[in-house]
């Protein structure tokens, strides 16, 4: 289905940036991502709105930081990679944030956080009264920590995954997923010439993700696979989600101001959405 017009109306929103938006082909660091990245949603900030921002990037960063250009394959070094690059991210986005005047937090989650009501109880807290301060927090999985042994389920897979959670566990009205790619096609656009980008998607199916290509870059472990899993748990809660490119930032003021970029996942393409989240 197609709409020229769209109306997303959303105060509270989770926005996810993946490896491959911070960093460049080369390994290094994509300074320009971050700083406008922060610009955007420090000015977002300053109009009331509630912004998450869901970061991939610290295995990518540690990269960098170690001038290594492969990632390892064993699990605790992957894990210590991920610890150097995580203060490092943080680094970068305080200096930019702090640059616009906008206060930002760190939150750190395991998949187990939200399995268990008092932890979950608790993180929830943490992210309303942070959300009510003005302050945005950062969040991405704890890839120091995370693990999956046995029954004790602590890892999200993919950042992808663990933006939708927390857009549902908040009651996000919006996630938008900034990526490599300028949104969903009926086909794989580096192999079929004639694929199309799909404006706006009601239904996530079956076919939906067979038209789906494989994994991310050497970088990340996310692809258009997980960004459908995303968006059907979206749809299926009747939140919205939006992907698109992530090159640059500023995409997402086009987002909410309704221009036709990248693909609308939404089951009513005229909603706005209001409720106790939403501006009137």
């Amino acid at each position: 289905m197609m709409v020229n017009n769209r109306v997303i109306k959303a105060k509270r929103i989770v926005v996810k940036v993946g490896t491959s938006s911070l960093i460049m082909p080369t390994g290094e660091v994509n300074l320009k991502t971050f700083d406008q990245l922060a610009f955007v949603l420090s000015a977002l900030n300053k109009q009331g709105k509630e912004l998450v921002l869901v970061s991939s990037g610290a295995i990518g960063v540690g990269l960098n930081k170690l001038h290594l250009k492969q990632r390892p394959e064993e699990i605790g070094a992957q894990q210590a990679l991920a610890a150097v690059g995580q203060s490092e991210l943080m680094t970068l986005f305080t200096q930019r944030f702090n640059h616009y005047l906008t206060d930002i937090a760190q939150v750190l989650l395991t998949h187990d956080v939200f399995d268990y009501p008092v932890s979950n109880e608790s993180v929830m807290s943490t992210f309303e009264c942070l959300l009510q301060d003005g302050i945005i927090p950062i969040v991405n999985e704890n890839d120091t920590v995370a693990t999956d042994e046995l029954d004790h389920h602590t890892t999200f897979g993919d950042n992808d995954q663990l933006s939708a959670i927390v857009a549902s566990h908040i009651n996000a009205d919006l996630l938008i997923v900034l990526s490599d790619v300028q949104g969903f096609y009926d086909g794989n656009p580096k192999h079929d010439e004639d694929a199309k980008l799909l404006s706006t998607v009601s239904e996530v199916t079956g076919s939906t993700f067979a038209a789906a290509g494989g994994a991310g870059s050497r970088f990340g472990t996310g692809g258009m696979q997980t960004k459908l899993a995303a968006a059907k748990r979206m749809i299926d809660e009747n939140r919205q989600m939006v992907l698109a490119s992530g090159k640059d930032p500023k995409i997402i003021f086009d987002i909410l101001n309704g221009k036709n970029v990248g693909t609308w996942f939404t089951n009513q393409p005229e909603q706005i959405l209001k409720g106790a989240n939403s501006d009137e």
